[in-house]
């Protein structure tokens, strides 16, 4: 009888790329953030981004979560346009 050593809450393949996505594209937004000029602006986008990021954490229905990750890449295209305009 052989015992698995992983723990209960193991992620499988598709679930740790998935994962590993979503905190990189949590990772561009806040790093595009960084790059608003106004300090009070900077500070809504931070905490917005956080708190969408976590409400979301505990989320499993693998259809919502492509839908969320899709919505944030459009969210983050268009920070990162806004940001090109308003330098040009």
């Amino acid at each position: 009888m052989s015992v698995s050593k992983l723990p209960p809450t193991a992620l499988n393949l598709r679930q740790f790329l998935q994962r590993q996505r979503v905190l990189g594209l949590y990772r561009s937004m806040l790093r595009t953030i960084r790059q608003v000029p106004d300090e009070g602006d900077r500070k809504y986008l931070q905490d917005w981004a956080r708190e969408e990021f976590k409400r979301n954490k505990e989320a499993t229905n693998q259809d919502a979560i492509r839908m969320m990750i899709t919505q944030a890449k459009n969210h983050l295209e268009e920070l990162r346009k806004s940001l090109a305009l308003a330098r040009s």
